[in-house]
């Protein structure tokens, strides 16, 4: 009875850790949920005019230009200080910034300053973000037992689905009860309004939190120097098979998941209701098998779930898309498989990601090579593929951008080191031969 009373209280720090982390992680994309499934309300309320949509794009994607420039603040310092307090200092400036966005006057009360308030938030919310997403995954990864880091670190993402999840259904839940006209006359403000609770909530957990037992051993002893200098000197190889991974990742991230409520509006015709049930259902289903993926990559590898998912992607992306135009219930049909098929990246970002990088310069490398990447090919993915089409007319651009994404990810799939099952300890990349499940 005494063991399993240890045993038990041994689990409460790691089961805070994921819950901590993921608060953070479904907080940063609670933001990006909300102003996906409004977009049209931003539109009308800060970008009116022709080239509305374009605008309200960009004020997507300019979030992301001070991305890298968190990442080269907030990576160095967690390594130097450790990860908890740039956590909880990130998850506050994040939540403040997504719940001003609320507050702010609309193109008809302030004219241009309008839009210039909006982008100017979402360039604070970039950079906090810079130095979130690169510590939870780091942190998780570091609290977590070797052979389950895929299994625990997929709630980190869960956690990115529930928060944009939970931004989607609380926009359709003010669709519902307030109407089209209501919501575009200021009910969007409510969404962005709820994430300084949210924000609040994580930054509470994490303040309870114990520092990552990985890098406080580290910091006991005598280690060689971090900082962006050294990953860029001695860790080029695993600085650029992190930013061709990120590539593929999250090009099919924000057009599959941001991108996607504007394109089934305005390309296909879906009302917006419709579309904001369409994503939730989506959404769900890659929640739900989240876990389930994580779990297989701690038996069969990292590797292969990578590969899987690529190729994958790379040959059904254009007939997927081609099948949504077809109606409602293929819309579905089409976006639950490209959904799945990204899940087995999306469930191993925070036990793949950390593991390229040794201990002493983990936080920093993550955090610079994942955001530069983002702000290139991701955050930016939605206004190219508005861009396109917009010139074209070719609506199943979207699709071939995945494509081309999915090819590059597959060319740094080859260098990427297998690290299931191995130790984040010590001052040495991570890298192992897979041991057989039975034997672990």
């Amino acid at each position: 009875m005494r063991e399993k009373t240890e045993s038990s209280n041994a689990g409460l720090p790691l089961r805070r850790s994921v819950a901590a982390s993921a608060m953070g992680n479904a907080t940063e994309w609670f933001d990006y949920g909300v102003y996906a499934a409004t977009a049209g309300y931003l539109t009308s309320a800060f970008f009116p005019g022709s080239l509305g949509t374009l605008g309200t794009m960009l004020g997507f994607a300019v979030s992301f230009l001070l991305r890298p420039v968190g990442g080269m603040v907030w990576g160095p310092l967690g390594d130097r200080i450790g990860r908890k307090a740039v956590l909880a200092t990130t998850i506050l400036i994040m939540s403040a910034a997504t719940g001003a966005i609320g507050l702010l006057p609309t193109h008809a009360v302030a004219g241009v300053f309008a839009p210039i308030l909006l982008i100017l938030l979402r360039v604070v919310q970039g950079f906090s973000t810079g130095g979130e997403y690169g510590g939870a995954a780091t942190y998780l990864a570091e609290c977590a037992e070797d052979r389950r880091r895929g299994f625990l670190g997929s709630f980190l993402e869960f956690g990115t689905l529930a928060g944009f999840v939970g931004g989607s259904a609380v926009v359709l839940a003010c669709q519902l009860a307030l109407g089209s006209d209501a919501m575009y006359a200021g009910g969007w403000r409510i969404p962005f309004l709820l994430a300084v609770p949210l924000g609040l909530t994580g930054w509470y957990l994490r303040g309870r939190l114990g520092e990552s037992p990985v890098f406080t051993e580290l910091s006991e002893e005598e280690s060689p120097p971090g900082g962006l200098r050294v990953v860029l000197t001695t860790y080029r190889r695993e600085l650029l098979t992190l930013i061709g991974l990120v590539v593929a990742l999250n090009v099919v991230n924000y057009t599959l998941l941001t991108y996607q409520p504007t394109y089934l509006q305005r390309t296909i015709g879906l009302g917006e209701s419709t579309t904001t049930a369409m994503m939730l259902i989506g959404q769900l289903v890659m929640m739900v098998s989240l876990p389930f993926f994580g779990r297989l990559s701690d038996r069969v590898g990292r590797r292969p779930m990578w590969l899987v998912s690529l190729v994958g992607l790379a040959v059904a992306a254009i007939p997927m898309y081609w099948l949504m135009g077809r109606g409602t219930v293929w819309a579905v049909i089409g976006f639950v498989v490209l959904g799945l098929l990204y899940v087995p990246q999306l469930s191993t970002i925070s036990s793949t990601f950390p593991a390229i990088f040794p201990t002493h310069v983990r936080y920093a490398g993550f955090a610079l090579g994942y955001n530069v990447s983002t702000a290139l090919f991701g955050g930016t993915a939605p206004l190219v593929n508005e861009a396109v089409i917009e010139h074209t007319g070719w609506s199943l651009f979207p699709a071939g951008y995945m494509v081309a994404a999915s090819l590059i990810g597959l060319v740094a799939c080859a260098f990427l080191r297998e690290t299931a099952g191995t130790s984040l300890h010590g001052t040495e990349i991570p890298e192992t031969e897979l041991v057989p499940a039975m034997e672990r």
